[in-house]
């Protein structure tokens, strides 16, 4: 059983401020938090630098994802260690992640480049039901759309600045390996709750 938050954005990110060596700081002092996804819009830059950060601690793991901006909507594709070829439509990033044995979340449905109902018609493999920068009516309503669509639900901080970090976990029950985190999350083997810390209600 690990304890992971999956949808983190650095300063890699446009509208970040997260330094990638002040989150592998609060990442080691973390009581039970190990496992990361970062989630840089459209970049994997800042994966590669955290992943060098942590090589040195066995106990943590960082997946490598993007949050993919498409035109009706954003994705996040974990377990890519490359992009998706342009252009960034959404059955061609699904297709390039399914190609990858990747999994495709949709992050933040009910908020700004949310995908909302129209997710429905693609074969994601989750829904971010539970996301740390939205309000609860939005996030019950992502949880609402999971329900309907018969696909687990998953949770992230979404954070871009240092102070939102941590405020939503997953608890998945896998190892530190990465393809048994993804089967598990495929698999719904994942329960979601905020941590307490800080979230909007």
């Amino acid at each position: 059983m690990i304890q992971a938050d999956l949808h983190i954005h650095t300063k890699y990110s446009l509208d970040s401020s997260i330094n990638p060596k002040s989150l592998v700081d609060q990442l080691c002092a973390h009581p039970s938090i190990k496992v990361i996804a970062i989630t840089d819009h459209n970049t994997l830059e800042g994966y590669h630098k955290v992943r060098e950060l942590v090589f040195a601690y066995p106990d943590i793991l960082v997946i490598p994802g993007i949050e993919v901006g498409t035109p009706v909507g954003d994705l996040i594709v974990l377990g890519a260690d490359e992009m998706p070829p342009r252009p960034w439509d959404v059955k061609e990033v699904i297709s390039f992640a399914k190609d990858k044995d990747c999994i495709v979340i949709v992050p933040h449905p009910y908020r700004e480049y949310g995908l909302r109902n129209s997710a429905k018609y693609y074969g994601v493999d989750a829904i971010e039901t539970l996301n740390g920068c939205a309000p609860s009516n939005i996030n019950k309503l992502a949880e609402n759309l999971a329900k309907e669509m018969r696909l687990p639900g998953v949770a992230g901080s979404d954070a871009h600045k240092i102070d939102e970090l941590w405020t939503v976990c997953n608890e998945i029950q896998a190892s530190l390996d990465i393809d048994e985190i993804l089967n598990a999350l495929k698999k719904g083997l994942v329960k979601v709750f905020p941590t307490g810390k800080s979230i909007r209600f």
